[in-house]
C-alpha cells in the first residue's frame, strides 16, 4: 500500500460566506456546515464555535475529536461509517493540519466524556489545547438520549465525522503545503537491508469490551467486540479505517484524531529501514472473560511469531479490566521469544500508592507509563464554558463527582474544578505523544 497525505497548515479559522481554504485561512459557511450536522433527525440543536490555543475557554462534556480530511478519489473519509465500505490506506488524502473538529454535548454527558481547557493549568494535560478547534456543540431529543445513551453519543459523534469530511472538501482541489508518504512493501518482499534489521510489530488494543453497539471502537464500521486479533497495514489506520468509540474513562480514550495521526505508527515508519524493519500492526481486542483474554493473547503471539517479529510494542486503550489483556499479551509475546515493550497509563489511586495495574507479571519488565488516571487536578474558572460544566458532576463523567465527604462537588460555586485526571479528554495519550513519560535531551 502507498498512502500520500497532503497537508494544509491552518493558520486561522473564520466564519464566512463560503467554506474554503486560502493562504492558510480556513473559512467555514456555518449554515451549510450545520445542515450537514442536522442530516440526523435525532439532532435537535446544534451550533459551531471556533476556539484557539490560549483562549480562556473550557469545553465539557467532550465526546470526540476528528481531523478534517478528504480522499481525492471520492471514497468516504471513514469507510463503513460516513459512506460505503472501501479499502483505506491507498491513494491520496488531503488533511487540514493544526486543527480538529471537537464534538461537545450541549446537555447531558456520560462516563466516557471529558474536558478540555484551551489555556491555563488544564491546557498542559491534553493535546487538543494546542489545536485550533472547530467545536460542534449539539444536543439530541431528550427521551432519545436518556433511554439510549450509546445511540445519542453515536448521533453526535457521527455528526462530527460528517462535519470533518465537509470541511475537508475545501482542500480537495488544492495543492498541499507538503506531502507525507507512507509505503511498506509486502513482508515477504522486503529489501535485504531491511530483512537484516530487527523485525518489529506494533500491537494496538482498542476499546472493545462492551457488547452493546455504539460504545466500542469500530474497524471499517465493524464493532471491535466482534474481532479476533487481526493483522492490519498501518496505512489503513492512518487513513480512517478505525474510529473511536465512546466507552472509556476519558483520559485513557483514543479519539478518532489519534487514530488518524497515530504517533507510534509514524515513528516506526521513520525508523523503518534504518534501525528496524516495521512489519505492521496487529489489532487485538480487549475482552471481559479471562479465557477470552488468554485466547486473544495467544493469537497475537502466534501472528507476531509467524511474521518473524523480534520485538513488539503493545499499547492498551484503558485500564483496570483491560490491564489483564495487556499483561497477558506481553507475557504471551515474551514466551514466544518476542521482546516486548508495553505502553499504558496507571491507576495508582489519588495518593499514587496503589498497585499501578490490576494484574502484573515479572515478564512485563519494560513498560512506559503515561501517568496516573486518579491524580487530582485543580483548575481555575474559565471565562467561557462551551457545553455544560455541571455535567462533570451531575452526569458522573469519569473523574468527576457530585459530592465527596472531604472534597465536596467537583464543580465549585466560582466555576473552578477539582477532578481526577480521568476526566481530561484523551489526557494520557498512550498512542505516543504523552507529555507525562519523559523528556528528550
Amino acid at each position: 500500500m502507498k498512502l500520500e497525505i497532503g497537508n494544509f497548515n491552518v493558520k486561522e479559522i473564520l466564519f464566512g460566506d463560503k467554506t474554503e481554504f486560502q493562504n492558510g485561512v480556513l473559512t467555514i459557511n456555518k449554515e451549510e456546515a450545520l445542515a450537514v450536522v442536522k442530516e440526523d433527525e435525532h439532532i435537535t440543536k446544534a451550533d459551531i464555535k471556533i476556539v484557539n490555543p490560549g483562549d480562556k475557554v473550557r469545553l465539557v462534556p467532550v465526546k470526540e475529536a476528528i481531523e478534517p480530511r478528504v480522499k481525492l478519489n471520492g471514497d468516504p473519509l471513514f469507510p463503513g461509517v460516513t459512506g460505503d465500505l472501501t479499502q483505506a490506506g491507498n491513494g491520496k488524502t488531503h488533511a487540514l493540519k493544526g486543527c480538529s473538529v471537537i464534538v461537545v454535548g450541549q446537555h447531558w454527558g456520560g462516563f466516557q466524556d471529558g474536558l478540555i481547557d484551551m489555556s491555563g493549568e488544564g491546557a498542559k494535560y491534553t493535546y487538543y489545547s494546542q489545536l485550533k478547534n472547530i467545536v460542534l456543540v449539539a444536543d439530541t431529543d431528550e427521551d432519545f438520549e436518556k433511554r439510549e445513551q450509546q445511540k445519542k453519543n453515536k448521533a453526535l459523534r457521527w455528526a462530527g465525522m460528517r462535519l470533518a469530511e465537509y470541511i475537508g472538501n475545501s482542500v480537495k482541489e488544492l495543492e498541499p503545503d507538503e506531502v507525507e508518504t507512507y509505503e511498506l512493501p509486502p513482508i515477504t518482499k522486503r529489501l535485504k537491508e531491511a530483512e537484516e534489521l530487527k523485525n518489529v510489530v506494533l500491537v494496538l488494543q482498542p476499546q472493545s469490551q462492551m457488547e452493546e453497539a455504539g460504545y466500542n471502537d469500530l474497524v471499517y464500521g465493524w464493532d471491535c467486540n466482534h474481532l479476533v486479533p487481526t493483522l492490519m497495514h498501518p496505512n489503513e489506520i492512518l487513513d480512517g479505517a478505525i474510529i473511536s468509540g465512546s466507552f472509556m474513562p476519558c483520559s485513557s480514550k483514543w479519539s478518532t484524531y489519534d487514530f488518524q495521526n497515530l504517533p507510534l505508527i509514524k515513528k516506526l515508519y521513520q525508523e523503518h529501514g534504518k534501525t528496524l524493519n516495521f512489519l505492521g500492526v496487529i489489532l487485538s481486542n480487549l475482552n471481559v472473560a479471562l479465557e477470552q483474554k488468554e485466547r486473544s493473547a495467544l493469537f497475537v503471539a502466534q501472528i507476531a511469531k509467524s511474521l518473524g517479529a523480534d520485538g513488539a510494542i503493545v499499547a492498551e486503550e484503558g485500564y483496570g479490566n483491560p490491564d489483564a489483556d495487556f499483561i497477558a499479551c506481553v507475557v504471551a509475546l515474551e514466551d514466544a521469544g518476542v521482546k516486548t515493550v508495553g505502553i499504558t497509563n496507571e491507576c495508582t489511586g489519588r495518593d499514587g500508592a496503589s498497585q499501578p495495574l490490576v494484574t502484573l507479571d515479572e515478564k512485563a519488565n519494560a513498560i512506559v507509563s503515561c501517568g496516573n488516571v486518579s491524580e487530582l487536578i485543580k483548575l481555575p474558572p474559565m471565562e467561557t464554558v462551551i457545553g455544560e460544566l455541571e455535567a462533570l458532576a451531575r452526569d458522573g463523567l469519569s473523574g468527576g463527582w457530585d459530592s465527596d465527604e472531604i472534597l465536596g462537588s467537583s464543580v465549585k460555586e466560582d466555576g473552578s474544578i477539582i477532578m481526577e485526571n480521568n476526566a481530561m479528554f484523551c489526557g494520557d495519550r498512550v498512542v505516543g505523544w504523552s507529555t507525562k513519560t519523559m523528556k528528550e535531551f
